[in-house]
């Protein structure tokens, strides 16, 4: 799959560039005549969206949603996400409950606890 409609498709689900996150939306709105539509196009081709047409509340421009195939496409096209090293994992969970400790190293305590909470201590 040509990676500009991987990431049409990727775009119109809500997840990141390895298909990665919750799919929080199905949407894709676009002018036809763009290049964005003209890949969006494509796609409604292939099978892997559906054009709802021009919409009034969208300014006229056409309303996009993925089918399940192109759901399907996303999982199986999308690229592994790069491995990460244990630093590069605590700092992932820093990022997600640095909010919580008035300092990384209050974090970093919290985080060597052998039970946690929030996992249970399992990643």
């Amino acid at each position: 799959m040509e990676k500009e409609l991987l990431k049409i498709l990727q775009h119109s689900l809500g997840v990141d560039q390895y298909g990665q996150g919750e799919q929080y939306r199905n949407s894709f709105v676009t002018d036809l005549d763009g290049e964005d539509g003209k890949l969006c196009s494509k796609l409604v081709e292939a099978g892997f969206m559906k054009d709802f047409g021009p919409q009034k509340n969208a300014g006229g421009m056409n309303f996009f949603r993925v089918t399940d195939c192109g759901k399907d496409t996303v999982a199986i096209h999308s690229p592994k996400p790069p491995k990460l090293t244990r630093s590069k994992k605590r700092y992932q969970r820093y990022l997600k409950y640095g909010d919580w400790f008035d300092s990384f190293l209050d974090f970093l305590r919290w985080d060597g606890e052998p039970e946690r909470s929030w996992n249970g201590g399992h990643e």
